[in-house]
């Protein structure tokens, strides 16, 4: 099998001669060109046709942001960003790239090697098996039936790589009367939040970054904070959240396992689980101890993930009761909690 043929875009010489070095360390890559620039990242894209870029965000001439969305509709290339503490990654992300790493600052050698080899070539790898430019984002003039369920239901929703989008594109169609939602997306911490302030700008529902003690309340949507795993409790008769521990879980922190485990142990038959686009396994497991409590279970089919790994192994298992595209994935989230309270 021949290796992953990356182009490495980044402003910086130093910078882009450290990721050169560090993703060709690895067997199954070979960077087969690099760029300071988007012009000059257009010309190397029609010469080297690599399987994967890494980009910057902040070029000099146009940012990466800017050339994503010029390249995504003519020249559709699975993208890994490579970006600093900053909200902008979002707007990569919508613009079309797969995922996103968080820009190392004042590592030491050793853990600059480890991002390297490791956490980047890691998505580099799973960018390559990625389909883009396939998706279109669903109209938002659905009506669901309006629902009265009460504070003893739940919707608990796991997602990792192209997994931003996704969960967008289901929690934007969430109403006032939705019961509590939670969520774990693999991501950095401090991106959490912002993607969370995010989303509490574009949606009717509440979104925030869960904190230790938040309550789980109708029309109101918790995303795991990024560096901790997040566990629903039960106290004084009402669901809260828990956000603790950073041992990683299926090599995750926050791991959706982690979240699904609680929820069939507290919420049982009373909750809607969702697994959504993301490679490996994590969720599958915990989504199966929620299915044999009880609930009700829905995965992303193949054809409208990103990656079709996650959901893959739950259905593979039994734990998905419903695949659905991801542009239905909100109704059936309302017409199984319609139907069956």
């Amino acid at each position: 099998m021949r290796p992953i043929k990356v182009l490495v875009v980044d402003d910086s010489m130093v910078f882009r001669n450290l990721l050169v070095q560090g993703l060709n360390a690895d067997p199954n890559i070979e960077v087969v060109a690099q760029a300071e620039d988007a012009y000059e990242a257009r010309d190397a894209i029609l010469k080297y046709k690599p399987d994967v870029m890494t980009l910057d965000v902040e070029l000099p001439r146009m940012n990466g942001i800017e050339f994503l969305k010029k390249l995504m509709p003519q020249y559709p290339l699975p993208v890994v960003m490579i970006s600093a503490l900053s909200d902008k990654v979002f707007d990569a992300l919508d613009a079309g790239a797969v995922d996103f790493v968080n820009k190392p600052d004042n590592l030491n050698r050793a853990q600059l090697n480890a991002f390297l080899t490791q956490e980047l070539a890691a998505k580099v790898k799973i960018a390559s098996t990625a389909k883009v430019g396939k998706m279109k984002r669903a109209e938002t003039n659905s009506v669901f039936a309006r629902l009265n369920v009460g504070t003893d239901r739940i919707v608990a929703i796991g997602a990792s790589t192209g997994g931003t989008e996704a969960i967008y594109e289901v929690v934007k169609k969430f109403k006032r009367d939705i019961p509590g939602v939670v969520i774990v997306q693999h991501m950095p911490p401090g991106f959490t939040k912002m993607y969370a302030d995010r989303l509490n700008n574009q949606c009717e529902v509440a979104v925030k970054e869960a904190q230790t003690g938040d309550r789980v309340l109708p029309g109101q949507v918790l995303i795991a904070p990024g560096d901790k795993h997040m566990r629903l409790v039960k106290v004084a008769g009402a669901y809260q959240v828990e956000c603790n521990g950073t041992d990683k879980v299926n090599g995750h922190c926050p791991s959706v396992d982690v979240l699904f485990h609680s929820v069939a142990k507290v919420a049982g038959k009373n909750a809607v689980g969702v697994i959504l686009t993301g490679m490996g396994g994590d969720g599958a497991k915990g989504l199966l101890a929620m299915r044999n409590a009880g609930a009700l279970t829905v995965g992303q089919d193949e054809a409208t993930c990103v990656v079709y790994g996650m959901p893959k192994v739950a259905y593979d298992i039994g734990a998905v009761q419903h695949k659905v595209p991801l542009s239905v994935v909100a109704g059936k989230v309302y017409s199984l909690l319609a139907n069956k309270y």
